[in-house]
């Protein structure tokens, strides 16, 4: 891990030192970008919110600078989007109380280059820590800066020892949701009753929720949908829902290429509907 890297950032808001932060880790959340974390990893964030066993780590891989703004922020150079957006997720993981919070400020091209060094990156931190579970961009989102982190979790992880993997890997709903997985294959992470809490995080980010992306009323409007539309004939069990892909086999089989995994529950999409237009 090269703390000596000028982009790099570290913040852990209790004031432990970062190798011991990282250490008590139990929810590790690995985003493309700034405020991603705080839309597809909140239910990590809300299982560590308060308690003193459970520890939520957040890494943002990109430096933020190809953010969209319009407004006030619409003359902002890319050089202040970075600076701007890194406090803003700084601001986020002391509001969220996370255990530590890793920026690593690479260039969205620098993710996406095939020689790119995230996933070297990502195993370093990965050693000095030992999560149950880890959240990321799932494989059918259609953000291509998304699909290179997935990428390279999965390569991070897999470079680790079977006893040293985390136990569970979801991959999160962002942009394209999950609601076309079989209901059996949803993993459906239930936010109920840690709303507000989300929303005062995302609007930490106000580069983004007053320059152009209201995130902060598109996120809990999808996770009310996702409780509300999930069972026709039955009442809603959960207020607020978020999707994600079960990733775990991958953790599991070195072998199994992610195609195949999507490829499985395409098929099961593309069966149900013509099943159902054939009845």
């Amino acid at each position: 891990m090269n703390l000596q890297s000028p982009a790099f950032h570290s913040l852990v808001p209790d004031g432990l030192p970062l190798s011991a932060a990282l250490s008590r880790l139990t929810h590790l959340g690995i985003g493309a970008h700034q405020d991603d974390l705080e839309i597809m990893a909140f239910h990590g964030i809300a299982a560590c919110f308060g308690k003193s066993a459970q520890w939520f780590g957040g890494i943002t891989c990109t430096d933020g600078a190809g953010s969209a703004r319009s407004g006030q922020y619409a003359a902002v150079s890319n050089l202040e989007m970075i600076e701007l957006r890194r406090k803003e997720q700084d601001r986020a993981a002391t509001m969220g109380q996370y255990g530590a919070m890793l920026q690593l400020g690479l260039s969205s091209a620098e993710i996406k280059h095939p020689a790119s060094p995230l996933a070297y990156d990502l195993a370093e931190i990965l050693s000095h820590t030992h999560p149950e579970i880890v959240y990321t961009h799932n494989p059918a989102d259609k953000h291509d800066s998304h699909i290179a982190v997935f990428r390279a979790t999965l390569a991070a992880i897999r470079s680790l020892p079977l006893d040293k993997r985390p136990r569970r890997l979801l991959g999160c709903e962002v942009w394209r949701d999950l609601d076309w997985l079989a209901d059996e294959d949803k993993v459906r992470l239930d936010l109920g009753g840690h709303g507000d809490l989300q929303q005062r995080l995302i609007a930490c980010f106000v580069s983004q929720t007053d320059g152009g992306k209201r995130y902060e009323l598109a996120t809990p409007g999808r996770a009310l949908a996702n409780a509300t539309f999930f069972a026709a004939r039955e009442t809603d069990h959960a207020t607020a829902v978020w999707h994600a892909m079960d990733l775990t086999p991958l953790v599991l089989d070195d072998a199994l290429d992610p195609a195949t995994l999507v490829a499985g529950h395409l098929q099961k999409f593309q069966s149900d509907v013509l099943e159902r237009l054939q009845r």
